[in-house]
């Protein structure tokens, strides 16, 4: 009966596993709970063990259950790892590369890559969709090849991620928010009192600006330049890119603030790119993540500058003698 076993039925397991439910596995994996249902009672009765207790109003894993699921992943695990390879080998170039980038992503890191990847590779097409934070649910549901996202997007399982570059977010005020007049770190109670303006579903922002205390107040503005927009006028408070802000940083528009949570240096945000571990990019894809690892960020780097010293180049200028230092040098020889 073992030889019996699929891997649909080790993934609806996993599955389960993972949700802590028949039914929310079933939206996972777009099928009925029934179906779900079904799948691991053939499973259990396949390998002769019980997995799950249904005598509670969700399933638990058994004893039995928690020792199988980690050989289930294993053997899932080495099967994406299969196709991975088997897709690396085949080398086929993309006829088309889509993804999904988070708006905090710097532009003109995106662009240039854009630019580059059209010059290296004419014959793929480029799609892209710039979102406010929705970028896991496109690569999850295979309508996008890749995703960039920030580090406080959850990674599923089913996804391989890698580091590319680090962004600094700071929160920042009107001159005209009664905010701007405090000095030092604000409490986050004080900060409570106010409106955030945010561009991330509020679930996620504890991920980013700490659990402590959620603003009751919240404005969610997904287009980032309605939210810039906003934070000029006064409305609120609101963390936003550096690269978004420096201007409006160095002209006095905008003013950087610092809640009492805020770590050294302010917060930041890690932007990785994400894709399905079964469906790794092809060359196209490859290239493409690669070139945005060797980028930085700009303002990044900028701020570095501003902190060297610049060297100055001394001239020295030999100055011919006067007539009068002349005459005294001549009378000194005599």
């Amino acid at each position: 009966m073992l030889d019996g076993v699929s891997l649909d039925q080790l993934r609806t397991f996993i599955a389960a596993a993972d949700e802590g439910s028949f039914s929310a596995a079933g939206r996972r994996l777009r099928r009925a709970q029934s179906v779900v249902s079904q799948t691991l009672a053939n499973l259990e009765g396949q390998l002769g063990v019980k997995l799950f207790d249904r005598s509670g109003h969700l399933p638990v894993l058994t004893d039995q259950g928690r020792a199988l699921l980690a050989d289930a992943r294993a053997v899932a695990g080495d099967v994406d790892l299969l196709k991975a390879r088997a897709k690396t080998l085949a080398g086929g170039l993309e006829p088309e590369l889509s993804m999904a980038v988070d708006v905090m992503f710097p532009d003109a890191i995106f662009t240039n890559a854009v630019a580059a990847f059209q010059k290296k590779f004419p014959a793929t097409l480029l799609r892209f969709d710039i979102e406010s934070s929705a970028v896991i649910e496109p690569v999850l549901e295979r309508r996008c090849a890749i995703g960039v996202v920030g580090s406080w997007a959850l990674t599923p399982p089913q996804l391989s991620h890698e580091a590319l570059l680090t962004i600094r977010v700071p929160m920042v005020v009107s001159p005209q928010h009664p905010l701007a007049c405090r000095r030092g770190r604000i409490p986050m109670t004080v900060l409570a009192e106010h409106t955030q303006l945010s561009h991330i579903d509020p679930c996620d922002l504890s991920l980013i600006f700490g659990a402590r205390i959620k603003y009751p107040k919240t404005w969610r503005l997904s287009h980032l330049g309605a939210k810039l927009a906003f934070l000029r006028a006064g409305f609120g408070f609101g963390g936003m890119p550096l690269h978004t802000v420096e201007a409006e940083l160095a002209s006095g528009a905008l003013i950087e603030i610092v809640p009492e949570d805020a770590p050294p240096g302010g917060h930041t945000i890690q932007m990785s790119a994400v894709y399905r571990t079964d469906s790794p990019p092809g060359p196209a894809g490859r290239w493409f993540i690669e070139r945005l690892k060797q980028a930085q960020a700009p303002p990044l780097k900028r701020e570095l500058t501003r902190s060297q010293p610049v060297p100055i180049a001394a001239k020295i200028v030999r100055r011919r003698p006067s007539g009068r230092a002349l005459a005294s040098r001549r009378k000194q020889s005599l």
